[in-house]
């Protein structure tokens, strides 16, 4: 393997081995050590690239959170109706939800953390705006912000529920917030 300034994707394997082990221990149990152990470097190289533990953490779930935007893009960029809209909020909440266990402890170690520190609290806050934004482009500011929080919910609950309800109940809690009928 390439060292040192020979290999430019060192920093994104630091990235995605913390994102990895966040996602095994927790926040609490992620350290330089063990970071740069999975990610198959050598100790030096996490104070090469980051000046600390949090400035690594906070550019791993900055990096997480543009993943979960761009999965928002992609559901929601096909739908040219309200009616496709609401679909498309549908599938994203599914796939939100019926996806790797891993991305529901992401996120819930984000929000633990946004909840207790300053720059967390804006890295979520950009993203929910971000988020809104995208659903604005189908629906009206109020009812964008509405969608947000009942997607977070959606996903929350559905991947949590040992039998979680399915797609109708879906399309008719986003119908109901959107309007529809």
């Amino acid at each position: 393997m390439a060292t040192g300034h020979t290999d430019p994707r060192r920093r994104e394997r630091i990235l995605a081995a913390a994102l990895d082990l966040i996602a095994e221990e927790g926040v609490a149990g992620v350290s330089h050590r063990k970071i740069a152990a999975r990610a198959g470097v050598p100790l030096g190289s996490m104070t090469y690239h980051f000046t600390g533990i949090d400035e690594l953490l906070l550019e791993a779930f900055t990096g997480y959170a543009n993943h979960v935007v761009a999965v928002f893009e992609r559901h929601l960029a096909v739908a040219a109706t309200p009616t496709e809209a609401r679909e498309a909020v549908t599938d994203l909440i599914h796939t939100l939800s019926e996806g790797p266990r891993r991305d529901l402890i992401l996120v819930q170690e984000l929000y633990t953390l946004a909840a207790r520190r300053e720059p967390y609290r804006a890295l979520c806050a950009r993203w929910m705006r971000r988020s809104r934004a995208l659903l604005e482009t189908h629906f009206p500011p109020d009812t964008a912000r509405q969608l947000d929080a009942l997607i977070e919910g959606l996903t929350l609950h559905r991947a949590l529920d040992d039998d979680p309800p399915g797609r109708s109940l879906t399309r008719e809690a986003v119908g109901r917030v959107t309007g529809e009928g």
